[in-house]
């Protein structure tokens, strides 16, 4: 007959080979990291371009797309090591959903390269077409941290992700604002689409502000020199500023590419800070558990066999959560003193799991939001035929002008689909 302390054992396997996979999925998210950043100056490097006729950047894109299918190589390559250990993914359906979808982006890139390189492109066609698969890739990462079983590593998912994604504002910004600089011109569409990218970014590294600590939050701002940031905010003003149609100066794509891309390097700088936490935090959280779990296995080779007595210590012990964990301590000696250290030990391990469980809902309800505003997003530009930025702005200004949270306007958005023509949206 088992004991209790073979259960225990079997439960702390369980939580290594979640914590082993957890950390394979974390260094998959670094590797997506290095592939999107390659993918976001390939894609400025190809709007300025495009937007010049070829006259610019023309080697730099090149070299660039170079480096890119490097990258993409690492990627594929932990792809294909996820997919050989499939069973033990926890959220395998929807992240291989995921990679299955992002693939044949992957594989199209050859084609999109060499149409931008023979012209066939516009700008805003090429930026569409990276903006596509890089979206693809910052949705395997989302569903790495909505996967994530433990709260410590599940934050810092979340705080990378929102990251990765003000980041991905910020390289889209450098791309409009190098096809407009690069053609000598912009329109009022542009500015509206340029201004949201700005104000996407913000609300982005907030969150990742919130999750990632107050030690990473300071590394974030104090990578941002105040007189970059001043460069920056001033060819803005210049383009944005600006009524429509005002001619610009072409000379200025060079020093608006330079100056967004000191600041996207800078984030990248951040990215490899958060991916080298959350491979320390996946390694310490395994060693601990490993030395736990031998420790458990030389008490249990020590455990007389069962004899099917029932233990009294069982009824002696106060309910789960009126204790409090205390550390491991191995008893010299057999009888109840043994039994007793046994029940505490389950005990202990009830009363952290169920710690772990609370602080971990805490950390998905910022996933939880965002997928409640996509959901209400998605259904406003069906029904309403919005773009995403029209349907964004909608839900955000009935929240300014409510007083509510963005996504309490979501849900009662949401709350109204069945009412629109083809009901509830999914």
């Amino acid at each position: 007959m088992k004991s209790g302390l073979s259960f225990l054992i079997a439960a702390l396997r369980c939580e290594i080979d979640e914590l082993d996979q957890l950390a394979r999925t974390s260094a998959l998210v670094a590797t997506i990291g290095r592939l999107v950043h390659a993918l976001q100056r390939e894609r400025g490097l190809s709007n300025v371009f495009l937007a010049s006729a070829g006259q610019r950047y023309a080697e730099e894109r090149a070299e660039q797309a170079a480096a890119g299918l490097r990258e993409e190589e690492a990627v594929r390559a932990c792809f294909d090591r996820l997919e050989a250990d499939a069973g033990g993914v926890g959220n395998g359906a929807r992240l291989f959903s995921r990679i299955a979808w992002v693939l044949p982006g992957l594989d199209a890139l050859p084609a999109l390269r060499r149409r931008i390189s023979a012209g066939e492109l516009t700008a805003a066609e090429a930026t569409a077409a990276f903006v596509k698969l890089i979206a693809g890739l910052l949705a395997v990462v989302f569903e790495a941290a909505d996967g994530a079983t433990d709260p410590e590593v599940s934050r810092l998912l979340v705080a990378m992700f929102n990251f990765m994604q003000g980041k991905e504002f910020a390289g889209q910004e450098r791309a409009c604002g190098g096809a407009a600089f690069a053609s000598g011109r912009n329109d009022a569409d542009r500015q509206q689409q340029w201004l949201h990218l700005i104000e996407s970014q913000e609300r982005c590294f907030q969150v990742f502000v919130e999750f990632a600590g107050e030690g990473m939050a300071a590394l974030w701002h104090g990578s941002q020199p105040a007189a970059q940031l001043a460069e920056q905010e001033r060819l803005r003003r210049v383009a944005c500023a600006a009524p429509a149609g005002v001619v610009l100066d072409p000379e200025l794509s060079t020093a608006w590419f330079d100056c967004c891309s000191r600041r996207i390097d800078a984030m990248q700088s951040i990215e490899e800070r958060l991916a080298a936490d959350l491979r320390r935090i996946c390694e310490r959280r395994i060693a601990q558990a490993r030395a736990e779990l031998e420790a458990h296995e030389a008490l249990l080779a020590r455990l007389p066999a069962a004899d099917g007595t029932a233990s009294p210590a069982f009824f002696d012990e106060p309910p789960i959560q009126e204790r409090q964990p205390r550390a491991l301590e191995t008893p010299a000696t057999y009888g109840r003193q043994l039994e007793r250290s046994i029940l505490e030990m389950v005990q202990d391990q009830s009363h952290r799991l169920q710690a772990m469980s609370e602080e971990l809902d805490t950390v998905r309800a910022a996933l939880n939001e965002r997928k409640l505003v996509e959901r209400a997003k998605g259904l406003l530009m069906a029904h309403r035929r919005l773009s995403e930025e029209e349907a964004h702005k909608m839900l955000r200004r009935t929240a300014m002008s409510q007083g509510r949270r963005l996504v309490e306007v979501a849900e009662s958005v949401l709350a109204m689909a069945e009412y629109l023509p083809g009901g509830p949206a999914r």
